[in-house]
């Protein structure tokens, strides 16, 4: 039996993205990129910020390790959100659970790069471009 998602529950009914993040996507190739996701690694064990270890609440592998962190092995959860959605969490956490911001901490680019390498995580370790007709249409708060 699998680890539940109750981050993934909680975030059902999904909060508007703020403009500040509008129109921000994953780079062209960046899904797929060994060199981001190389980077990506990086960010997710805590190696470019010690403060930013992804891999303490999401797991090693993207088994969740917290109460409420979302499991990254479930491609039905990774690519309920579109990129913006994703960026904008990373960006700015979410409110009321464990997940803190954390632009300031790493760089823009960096929340790509560790994005597609959480995205291998529900796809058998292999990168891969998520299916945007999975994207659910945002039902906002």
């Amino acid at each position: 039996m699998g680890t539940p998602d109750v981050g993934a529950a909680k975030l059902k009914a999904q909060v508007a993205i703020p403009k500040k993040y509008e129109g921000k996507h994953m780079p062209e190739g960046g899904w797929t990129d060994p060199k981001l996701i190389a980077r990506g690694k990086e960010v997710y064990t805590g190696k470019v910020n010690k403060k930013v270890k992804c891999s303490k609440c999401h797991g090693k592998k993207g088994k969740p390790k917290a109460k409420g962190a979302r499991d990254f092995r479930k491609a039905a959860n990774m690519e309920k959100f579109s990129d913006t959605y994703w960026f904008y969490r990373i960006a700015d956490g979410v409110p009321k659970t464990l997940m803190k911001g954390w632009l300031g901490k790493i760089t823009e680019d960096d929340i790509w790069a560790v994005m597609a390498y959480e995205n291998m995580f529900s796809h058998g370790g292999k990168p891969a471009v998520p299916d945007k007709s999975k994207w659910a249409a945002p039902k906002f708060k």
